[in-house]
């Protein structure tokens, strides 16, 4: 309190805003369509990783060996990193704000000199591809840091850690684009290790504790939508992949029937995520009272593999078009079964975790699609194809068989 003429003021002081951050407020409203809806330019970023991904199938495509897998898995992990990244902090601040836009506008660009690098990436454009990508998580986390920090002093702390752990992170990540070819691989599965641990432990540094990621306050709706919407550009994605293989051949009643087959793969995988567990999803996070819980294990990590799955499905539909009787490889094998698999994996700990369900028609397709595998010697790369997505096809049809006879409608799934 102070005196002026012998009165007392008791006009409280106004609170000291920190030297450092964007004065003007630009996070998203509490309330509102606004604060939940997927923006425009969230959809222009996405662009960037159609490309992305085309790259992705084509390196795995052409490097299927047990160190291209390897190297692979890097990319669509880091890939998937980023992206989820840039969603989590498009879930806090409000894209309608033009510094917010013209940042993913930048983030964009760098996206996509990442891209083009990625071909490369384990050969001479490694560092391109590694400073592309310690740029944008970097520089994103920095934005984010000084767009809260005069408006969430608890958030702007938290993106502190994250700053720090992705600092740790990006050295291994240049020191991996420096060193030569047959050491960058395990500089960069440091870096990845890093990152994806960082979000496990909550970014926990010594001195400051961890950042609660699961009480974070954010926008349960918009996440799932996002997630959801990557799926479809992965989906899309192998379309792109399946069509430009079709139209580089000569026409055959093989290739017509392994077209028909991938169509039949992708609305499928479509189908088993958009029927039920999306939806599913959807409202376990919205109605959750720790939606950042459900956003963190369900979303940021899950979905990792569900996207690694239909990425992967989509190089065995290159390769289905291209090889469809020679012998069976064991390379050839994976990815021809792996796809979806690891979709079906997914699907069942996404469920698990937002509804604490295990459907036995995933359980059962899962275990159908490992016998079938490891039967597969004794197959051709069409065949075992066609096992494949009868396998995925009977899946969904018992999913939705026995979602119908519990008395769900189209209405009321999820």
């Amino acid at each position: 309190m102070l005196r002026q003429n012998g009165a007392v003021n008791t006009t409280p002081k106004a609170p000291r805003l920190p030297p450092f951050g964007i004065r003007r407020n630009l996070l998203r409203p509490d309330g509102g369509e606004r604060s939940v809806r997927v923006t425009h330019i969230e959809l222009l970023f996405d662009l960037i990783f159609v490309f992305a991904l085309t790259q992705l199938s084509r390196y795995l495509y052409e490097n299927q060996s047990p160190t291209g897998a390897l190297q692979s898995a890097v990319l669509v992990l880091a890939l998937w990193w980023v992206w989820v990244y840039t969603t989590w902090v498009t879930n806090w601040l409000d894209p309608a704000r033009l510094p917010v836009r013209a940042a993913v506008i930048g983030l964009a660009l760098v996206g996509l000199i990442m891209s083009v690098s990625i071909f490369e990436s384990f050969g001479d454009r490694g560092l391109t591809f590694a400073i592309a990508y310690v740029v944008l998580q970097i520089g994103r986390t920095v934005f984010m840091i000084a767009a809260v920090a005069r408006h969430d002093r608890d958030l702007s702390r938290d993106f502190v850690g994250v700053l720090l752990w992705l600092a740790a992170s990006g050295v291994f990540w240049i020191l991996g684009g420096l060193v030569s070819i047959e050491f960058r691989i395990w500089f960069w599965l440091i870096a990845l290790g890093i990152e994806y641990l960082s979000g496990a432990v909550g970014f926990r540094l010594p001195g400051r504790g961890s950042a609660r990621v699961e009480d974070w306050n954010i926008s349960g709706p918009h996440i799932a939508q996002r997630s959801a919407l990557f799926v479809i550009i992965a989906l899309g994605e192998s379309f792109l992949v399946t069509g430009f293989a079709f139209v580089a051949q000569e026409s055959s009643v093989v290739g017509v029937a392994s077209v028909l087959l991938a169509f039949v793969n992708a609305v499928t995988l479509w189908w088993l995520y958009f029927d039920h567990a999306e939806r599913a999803g959807a409202k376990a996070i919205a109605r959750a009272d720790k939606p950042g819980r459900i956003g963190s294990r369900a979303y940021t990590y899950t979905h990792a593999i569900i996207i690694a799955g239909i990425v992967l499905g989509s190089v065995a539909d290159k390769e289905v078009l291209g090889h469809p009787d020679d012998a069976m490889k064991i390379s050839t094998a994976i990815v021809i079964a792996g796809g979806p698999l690891l979709c079906l994996v997914g699907l069942t700990v996404f469920r698990w975790i937002v509804v604490r369900e295990m459907l036995l028609s995933h359980i059962v397709g899962a275990a159908l699609m490992v016998v079938t595998f490891a039967a597969s010697a004794g197959m051709t790369p069409f065949v075992l194809f066609a096992v494949m997505t009868a396998i995925l096809v009977a899946t969904a049809a018992w999913e939705t068989i026995t979602r119908v006879r519990a008395g769900g409608d189209d209405e009321q799934a999820g």
